[in-house]
């Protein structure tokens, strides 16, 4: 099949390609999980594998201890590392073209322009479907879905749940932290009491000067957190507003807002995070990319299709710092 304007049939791979890293970027800048991980450098990309592994440590060593003068060291062999697996996930939005619109717009600049249109549809919806998709958790479209929020930082950290190829039942180690205000609280969050519910959890989640950075809440534990805040302790950070969040602050950790509309935060949460372990790993030759460079011809129709793409998943390397606060 060949098209009438041979010369500008590639032209949907071509953009595509020049705005990878643009897109890219914009994933990255949309959700306030991925813009902090990229502040700490924990946006990874993968080369390859079968699986995504996750190194993380589950045990000190044993042999720290004092002596004295010429007593024998311990020196036996210590088993403290450890990996978590995660398998690939994979989403595509493809991008269209007829034949008839090639010949209406065979201007390049009008070409350009209705290209620039629908890949930008495309790229907002991709945005939109890894920001929510981070929040879920792993089963939509059959299994298919990011292991989000909802599963690795689990509202009951102790029935028998494999995340990461790792059974959080077993393991202690791998069990998130919970405060549930109807159970450990005093009844139903109000702006009376959602510090103190902050309060309760962050004590379950400092380890020396390791400590969450990021609270991400809803619609309502937003208003309460804000009503519940004097006009001169209201704490913004330039930094986050520079990069479009809005915050508060609770200790030194930032307070965002990722409800609003269409947000993916389940009603009356909030995820209490230590983003030093959560890591964003999409795959180097598959990070909202064109599937493929070169012409996609439909069979039977007189079209041209170019499929953005992606490929990774959501890891954590440290489930025992984070928390989730909810009703």
């Amino acid at each position: 099949m060949a098209f009438a304007n041979a010369a500008i049939s590639d032209i949907i791979a071509t953009t595509i390609q020049s705005r990878t890293k643009t897109i890219a970027d914009n994933v990255t800048k949309n959700n306030a999980l991925l813009s902090w991980m990229s502040k700490r450098g924990n946006i990874k990309t993968v080369s390859g594998g079968s699986s995504i592994m996750q190194e993380l440590s589950f045990a000190g060593n044993g042999n720290a201890g004092f002596y004295s003068g010429y007593e024998t060291l311990p020196i036996a062999a210590q088993d403290v590392i450890s990996a978590a697996e995660y398998q690939w996930k994979q989403a595509a939005c493809p991008v269209t073209i007829s034949g008839l619109e090639q010949l209406q717009n065979s201007g390049p600049e009008r070409m350009i322009d209705l290209l620039e249109a629908r890949i930008n549809v495309a790229e907002s919806s991709m945005q939109n479907l890894i920001a929510l998709s981070l929040y879920s958790d792993g089963t939509g479209s059959g299994g298919k879905e990011i292991e989000g929020l909802a599963k690795q930082v689990a509202s009951d950290p102790t029935t028998a749940t494999t995340v990461g190829g790792i059974d959080q039942s077993t393991w202690q180690f791998w069990r998130n932290k919970v405060f549930r205000a109807t159970v450990n609280g005093t009844g139903a969050t109000t702006k009376d009491t959602i510090n103190d519910n902050l309060n309760a959890l962050w004590a379950q989640l400092v380890r020396g000067n390791d400590r969450p950075d990021l609270i991400i809440v809803d619609n309502g534990y937003w208003s309460y957190f804000v009503a519940s805040l004097q006009a001169q302790q209201r704490f913004t950070s330039t930094e986050v507003a520079e990069r479009g969040f809005v915050t508060l602050k609770y200790m030194d950790a930032d307070v965002v807002l990722d409800g609003g509309i269409g947000g993916g935060m389940p009603i009356k949460t909030a995820y209490m995070l230590n983003t030093k372990y959560i890591f964003y790993r999409p795959h180097v030759d598959r990070n909202m990319v064109s599937l493929s460079p070169s012409k996609r011809y439909s069979v039977n129709q007189d079209a041209e299709v170019q499929i953005l793409a992606w490929a990774g998943n959501l890891t954590m390397s440290g489930r025992m710092f984070q928390g989730k606060m909810y009703e």
